[in-house]
């Protein structure tokens, strides 16, 4: 980003939740500044970010040992199939759209 360009209100709402509040040395807690919350992304789009931490999480799950929680999950089937109409994105579907892009 620009030094003139700025964040939505939205990704700074966003990035608050991800990050949570701040501890100060006096054992109070506050929100992120917007500075704070720019030095914790290293000024990058958020949009990028999360799609690199998404990749960086499915290169986790697929090196971890099969009998891991996560990774049970992440190869589980469900029984039923995906119910009529257009269907909802999932995670992996994300996942493979963010490699195809790369």
């Amino acid at each position: 980003m620009g030094l003139r360009e700025t964040r939505s209100v939205f990704e700074r709402k966003i990035l608050r939740k991800i990050f949570g509040p701040t501890k100060e040395a006096n054992g109070i807690w506050r929100i992120k500044t917007n500075k704070d919350l720019d030095e914790l992304i290293k000024h990058r789009n958020i949009t990028n970010y999360v799609k690199v931490q998404r990749l960086s999480w499915f290169g986790h799950t697929n090196r971890i040992s099969e009998t891991s929680i996560a990774k049970r999950i992440h190869k589980w089937k469900p029984f039923t199939g995906r119910p009529a109409g257009r269907p909802k994105s999932r995670w992996e579907d994300d996942v493979k759209n963010d490699l195809k892009k790369t």
